[in-house]
């Protein structure tokens, strides 16, 4: 992130599926639930969430500036979307961001971004939503960044980004395939390259035109917009991918959070979305600086 600029990320619940609000070209007026303003320098982002029973379990990167590490926290949200209780749900020596967490067969798991351990590693609950372990059986051969799984056609899909340099981690969209969740993965190759929509953003969901997956507008500065991509051949297993549109931020967050929009998740008859603004100013690097040099 460039000197004197920092992000400030908000999560919010919007009151829509998924899937309808892709067939509107208009969100303004569409009903929103803030997730709470975590104060100076933090923020919760990347929210994917379940609903279990008659709540709304809604997981997120809970990020301190002063830390500069992101742990997995729990949101927990009755049926008229007021906040009844908060947890960390997931901590790790390294980094942790976009919880993508799903049912399979009975079980919930989480696949969060952990590309700081030098791996992916699923994790599966034993009390959810703040029991996990991890899955020894699945073995995925990369650190995948953002790794968004999709099954269909009898097989599982994964969209991922390569942890390579700064650049192909916001420009390279790579898939994997295996015939289970925990594996084995074969590695399908690159199937799209564009800083303007390539890394994954969000829930892959089926359309009447077929499956979208959100990815994120990285020009400029990371995390600018989402865009759709459009998925087609799965079936076939020749995998055609076109650019769609880019997506507008609802006039009810883009006034105080007009710069960027970087996930976009669905969650039954709700979707989850993230927004932010841009502060200018020498905080957030005092904060690096003390981190790096003054408590060693």
């Amino acid at each position: 992130m460039p000197f004197f600029r920092t992000d400030h990320w908000r999560s919010a619940i919007l009151h829509e599926p998924l899937t309808e609000l892709l067939e509107q070209k208009n969100w303004d007026g569409v009903s929103v639930t803030l997730l709470p303003d975590e104060g100076d320098h933090r923020f919760l982002a990347d929210p994917f969430g379940m609903w279990h029973g008659d709540l709304l379990y809604v997981f997120a990167e809970a990020f301190d500036y002063r830390s500069a590490k992101g742990v997995i926290d729990v949101l927990i949200y009755d049926q008229q979307f007021v906040l009844q209780r908060r947890h960390q749900a997931l901590e790790k020596p390294w980094h942790l961001s976009y919880p993508f967490v799903f049912k399979h067969e009975g079980v919930f798991y989480m696949l969060p971004e952990a590309s700081g351990s030098g791996r992916l590693t699923l994790y599966r609950a034993t009390n959810f939503p703040l029991g996990w372990e991890s899955v020894p059986e699945f073995d995925f051969p990369a650190a995948a960044v953002d790794a968004t799984p999709f099954f269909m056609h009898g097989q599982w899909w994964l969209f991922w980004n390569p942890p390579g340099t700064k650049e192909e981690r916001q420009s390279v969209l790579a898939l994997s395939t295996a015939p289970s969740l925990y594996g084995p993965w074969t590695d399908r190759g690159i199937i799209h390259r564009d800083r303007a929509g390539a890394r994954p953003g969000g829930t892959p969901c089926v359309t009447r035109s077929g499956v979208v997956l959100p990815v994120q507008d990285c020009r400029g500065t990371y995390g600018k917009n989402i865009r759709l991509l459009h998925i087609d051949g799965l079936e076939r297993g020749e995998v055609r991918v076109t650019p769609q549109e880019h997506l507008n931020i609802p006039s009810t967050l883009k006034h105080a959070y007009p710069d960027g929009m970087h996930t976009l998740s669905a969650s039954g008859d709700v979707t989850l979305v993230d927004v932010k603004r841009i502060g200018y100013g020498p905080r957030r690097d005092l904060m690096n600086f003390r981190r790096r040099f003054l408590k060693r």
